[in-house]
């Protein structure tokens, strides 16, 4: 999830190191998206097309009614008023800003408020508002990014959850505690948002009213519990979690705590009940684990995994892969690029969107990718 956080299903600042040290710039257009071809294996995956063009685009999640995406970005899109081109700016972002995406007439307008970074955009009910989590209450700049001593270490900078209009007004703070408040998510029936929360002194999963009363805590395990995305009938929660075990492990995590850091490696797929209840793990691999959705049926669910590539030197792989909710049925998804992650389905389940470095025209970047999707 440094300026790019671990965030809601976030290993993108951790595949930003992996892949490349840098991000290019960009300098292309996409006055509309733009086809791809197929690789062979991706059977599952018809009529790419990719949204985005240059630097990091990530974190692309649908509206209610499927006509929209919200995302984040580190370009600096070119705006005439609050309606932006599909053409970014040569001066990139040094972290990232909130965007609105209409598929339809593929216009972006900014949501956020501009200053300090913000990650973890998600739709509310109706598609009028947005929620999302920044950093511009604890001051203006993009927070520093974490000396790199060895391995990669993530920040836990000081995120709180705002909702806002998808004109960018009418702002409200949801949290207000202090210390890392993001990765919030809705669920399917609008009535609750799960996130996580370091305010109670571990990385835990929470949930509270969509008007943002009624706090509880949901995990409770020493270790980070985050990315936590609801079932279709808004039941059972899918996450990841990195739970250690071993004494000297327990005490070096929470160590980095104190400091504001963790060292995500590590991170398996939990599901449990809407409550907080029957908390089970659905992988057992040992690899980084991340960006778990649900399947519109509600009984597999779609991840990113460098488990083929896990342990061995150069450059890692990270793929979508599904699996049952039991554990069984594993199957591979994506075989283009070196890093597919943050997948989503339309709600009708008839499209599919993810994260993807294929076709990246410079060291680092990331752009939004849609297809529809082919059971």
């Amino acid at each position: 999830m440094s300026a790019i956080p671990f965030g809601k299903c976030c290993l993108i600042g951790l595949a930003c190191l992996l892949l490349s040290e840098q991000s290019g710039q960009a300098k292309d257009s996409l006055s509309k998206a733009q086809a791809v071809s197929v690789h062979q294996a991706e059977r599952h995956l018809k009529n790419i097309r990719q949204l985005t063009v240059g630097r990091q685009n990530a974190e692309a999640y649908f509206s209610f009614d499927g006509k929209k995406l919200i995302f984040q970005s580190t370009n600096n899109w070119l705006k005439g008023t609050d309606i932006a081109t599909l053409k970014p700016a040569d001066d990139g972002l040094g972290c990232y800003q909130m965007y609105v995406m209409d598929l339809d007439s593929e216009t972006i307008r900014l949501v956020s408020t501009g200053a300090g970074a913000t990650t973890c955009g998600y739709f509310f009910q109706g598609d009028r508002r947005v929620l999302y989590s920044s950093t511009h209450a604890a001051g203006p700049d993009c927070p520093p990014k974490p000396k790199r001593d060895g391995a990669y270490r993530w920040a836990l900078d000081d995120y709180d959850i705002y909702a806002v209009g998808i004109d960018g007004q009418e702002m409200q703070r949801l949290t207000s505690t202090p210390g890392y408040d993001a990765e919030a998510t809705l669920s399917p029936d609008g009535k609750t948002i799960v996130w996580t929360s370091v305010k109670d002194g571990d990385l835990d999963l929470y949930a509270m009213n969509s008007d943002g009363s009624k706090p509880r805590r949901l995990t409770s395990m020493p270790g980070y519990d985050g990315g936590a995305f609801f079932s279709p009938d808004s039941t059972r929660i899918v996450y990841r979690a990195a739970h250690p075990t071993d004494q000297a492990e327990i005490d070096k995590y929470q160590a980095l705590l104190k400091q504001g850091l963790v060292e995500p490696g590590q991170l398996e797929i939990f599901v449990m009940n809407a409550d907080g209840s029957g908390q089970r793990p659905v992988t057992s691999n040992g690899a980084s684990n991340f960006s778990p959705f649900y399947f519109p049926d509600g009984k597999r669910i779609v991840f990113s995994s460098n488990i083929e590539t896990k342990g061995e030197g150069g450059r890692p792989s990270f793929h979508l892969y599904a699996i049952g909710e039991d554990g069984q049925g594993l199957e591979r998804l994506t075989f283009d690029g070196h890093f597919n992650s943050f997948p989503m389905f339309s709600p009708d389940g008839t499209r599919f969107v993810w994260v993807s470095d294929r076709l990246a025209k410079s060291p680092g970047e990331f752009n939004v990718f849609l297809a529809d999707w082919v059971p």
